[in-house]
């Protein structure tokens, strides 16, 4: 039941001598608001009397109009320069000529989620801030959650401010102290670095280190890094800057002042150098701040979520979480290839002859290849079978900036598009596309309707979509205005022909999968393909949770139990840091409706004891119980599946393993349970012995306490079943 109320607000706003303080519905939380001496916005907020950000200014540099350009085709020129020079200037120079407050609170039902309904309770602020000297006004929206702040700049119809560019964004996050921070490298098209573990004061010079190669890469330099950054205070905050609903807007990052300890926000350009280009009425995304004392509450937060629209889809009956397997992981390791031949250095499609070239016998998107998975998938209750590399274009994709490199509808000669989708048909086994765009997101757009429409025709209700290399048009990157309007229309349209999208090395998500839930996916992050590459740290599943899953959903593609990636390629010699049983927990600690079982089938068969995990878990979940959790160090999640009375535990442990010690009484008291745990053998270590585990049975109730130790990079996953 949705409720609204708008009132004068004299229990959770006051006014001060310097402005108005806004408290939290529970009061725990304070935000004070104020105008300096010169006319700038600036706030400051509190938790239980803690400062977590000190008074910070707020406010938009817009780009100087050039004073001789010739307007309309009158052909007039302006000359005032000095007056160009102050329309530039949107921090400075304002008044406050009307405040509203109000309270709100609703509990709204998402399509798919980690609970079944999520309550969205906040006390807003929302201050009319005139500037006088260019005749204009915007408005600074504040709204306080229990959990944390949001806030955002809007820019109402009005004559002097309609059509603007942004130069940059000054948006202040002023520290408390030199707190320890997780943080990526600020980079305009990448966001697959690995995590840095250091003090703020530590970023500037851990920052050269910290970039390393990639496919596509523009990095900020110097103090920039990306959000979702996760920090803790020597005081036992947990503190998460993000933002919320980025939609027409660039992607924002964070370059921090060491002598002031302040993080400024830092906008991606485009092609040109500009930051924004914005028409009024018009709104930016929201920047937040989660905070708590319990690093579980970081991981329970909704603000991301409450901060978006509601879903847009009327009928929304055709999205439905997944799980798949697919052709990918022999690709990943180098066993299979996604192009068909060996024939062409390059490729030209509608000219290459692809019918009679030689084939070089590693493609792995062959329709008997695809059979065998469908089989698998079939045999083991799976939704869906991924198949990348089944579309002409594969031999000269990547590296050239081509324009027109796939066209997403044309298959190689081994892969017979109608013959798999009548198998599949048969087995009730669905596909799902796969969509890489070599970043050409120009031809994507061209080729966007006839490839959904292909879609449809042979019966493929999901896509997986990539952006790998170097964005075209040329000069734009994977996180500025033009790209995120890309991927937003696309989301639009792929709804237009129910479709669920999965996009991979798209912008980092910021909650809008609450408007559209057909964006059932996202990458946008490192994930398990690097294992194949080199390995991530050990670490990394204890932390992306406390960062890029703070944003949506990723698709993390678990479930690697052979992990000597020599076996599937001698000359791969990488290692996938983690044990079998933590394989098995990230299916429930990475949350995601759509989930991979991201090996082959053969390493599952010959662990089909452990794989029966797998096959139970949930993908979406009525409730989600947060039991222990420290950045960088552990994670216990215990989540029960929507419509049942079946729950679902994962631990993910780092390099130092974990003693768990937790309770059972999320179950209903009074009723009885089975549990099977998957757990890692007492001599197990992700190093050493990754595949030795156990799984046992017992009878638990709510009153049962759980101990396990979780190996080095290792963890444990609990099916608890109701009798």
């Amino acid at each position: 039941m949705k409720k609204q109320v708008f009132i004068l607000a004299a229990c959770f706003l006051s006014l001060t001598a310097a402005g108005q303080q806004l408290l939290s519905p529970n009061g725990e939380l304070k935000m004070d608001f104020s105008l300096d001496a010169e006319g700038r916005p600036t706030y400051q907020l509190t938790y239980k009397g803690k400062d977590v950000i000190r008074p910070s200014h707020l406010g938009i540099a817009l780009k100087q109009e050039d004073p001789n350009k010739a307007q309309d085709f009158e052909f007039k020129t302006r000359a005032d320069a000095s007056k160009l020079e102050q329309k530039a200037d949107l921090m400075t120079g304002f008044v406050k000529t009307e405040e509203k407050t109000s309270a709100f609170d609703e509990t709204w039902t998402p399509v798919w989620g980690e609970e079944s309904s999520i309550r969205n309770h906040y006390n807003e602020l929302c201050v009319t801030l005139n500037q006088p000297k260019n005749d204009r006004f915007i408005r600074l929206r504040f709204r306080l959650f229990d959990d944390g702040l949001g806030f955002r700049y809007e820019f109402p119809e009005q004559k002097n401010l309609t059509y603007f560019v942004i130069k940059e964004e000054h948006s202040q996050f002023a520290m408390a102290g030199d707190h320890t921070a997780w943080w990526l490298p600020g980079d305009y098209d990448t966001q697959e670095y690995e995590t840095v573990t250091s003090r703020l004061s530590e970023i500037r010079g851990k920052m050269k280190a910290a970039v390393t190669q990639n496919s596509s890469q523009t990095p900020i330099w110097e103090g920039g890094v990306q959000t979702a950054l996760m920090m803790k205070s020597d005081d036992g905050l947990y503190i998460n800057l993000h933002e919320a609903a980025c939609i027409d807007y660039s992607t924002m990052h964070l370059n921090y002042d060491d002598k002031t300890m302040t993080f400024n926000s830092w906008l991606t350009p485009d092609a040109r150098g500009d930051k924004g280009y914005l028409q009024a009425p018009c709104v930016s995304p929201w920047r937040t701040v989660i905070v708590s004392d319990k690093a579980t509450d970081i991981l329970a937060s909704r603000l991301t979520l409450n901060l978006n629209e509601p879903c847009k889809i009327k009928d929304t009956s055709w999205i439905k979480p997944t799980k798949y397997i697919g052709v990918w992981w022999d690709m990943i390791t180098n066993k299979g290839t996604w192009s068909y031949t060996n024939d062409f250095s390059t490729v030209k499609l509608g000219e290459t002859d692809f019918e009679h070239a030689k084939p070089n016998g590693t493609h792995s998107a062959n329709t008997a290849n695809v059979k065998r998975y469908i089989d698998f998938a079939a045999a083991h209750g799976f939704d869906a079978v991924l198949v990348e590399g089944w579309n002409v274009g594969w031999e000269d994709w990547f590296g050239h900036e081509k324009d027109y490199v796939f066209d997403f509808v044309t298959p190689y000669p081994d892969f017979d598009v109608n013959e798999i989708q009548k198998y599949a048909a048969a087995k009730g086994v669905k596909m799902i596309m796969h969509h890489e765009t070599s970043a050409s997101a120009r031809n994507y757009e061209r080729h966007l309707d006839k490839a959904y429409q292909f879609m449809v025709d042979h019966g493929y209700p999901a896509v997986k979509s990539g952006y790998v290399g170097n964005i075209v048009p040329r000069g734009e990157h994977h996180y500025g205005q033009w790209m995120n309007n890309h991927y937003q229309y696309c989301i639009e349209k792929a709804a237009d022909y129910h479709i669920m999208v999965n996009a991979h090395e798209a912008t980092r998500p910021t909650g809008i999968c609450r408007t559209w839930p057909n964006l059932i996916g996202n990458e946008s992050a490192r994930g398990t393909e690097y294992e194949s590459f080199g390995g991530n740290a050990v670490d990394h599943t204890t932390i992306l949770p406390f960062t890029r899953l703070i944003g949506g959903p990723m698709d993390y593609t678990p479930g690697i139990f052979e992990t000597d990636c020599s076996k599937m390629n001698p000359g791969n010699n990488s290692r996938v840091r983690t044990t079998i049983a933590r394989q098995l927990a990230l299916y429930v600690t990475m949350y995601s409706p759509l989930q991979m079982a991201a090996d082959v089938p053969e390493h599952y068969e010959a662990h089909l004891d452990a794989f029966q995990f797998i096959k139970d878990v949930a993908l979406d979940w009525e409730k989600s119980v947060y039991l222990e959790a420290e950045p960088g160090d552990f994670i216990t999640i215990a989540r029960k599946a929507k419509g049942s009375e079946d729950w679902f535990v994962g631990c993910t442990a780092d390099e130092n393993g974990h003693d768990a010690n937790f309770n059972l009484d999320f179950l209903t008291p009074g009723k009885k349970y089975v549990a099977t745990i998957y757990a890692d053998a007492k001599d197990a270590s992700w190093d050493k012995n990754p595949k030795a585990y156990t799984i046992k049975q017992m009878n638990v109730t709510s009153k049962t306490r759980i101990k396990l130790r979780a190996a080095s990079g290792g963890g444990f996953a609990i099916a608890i079943k109701a009798q």
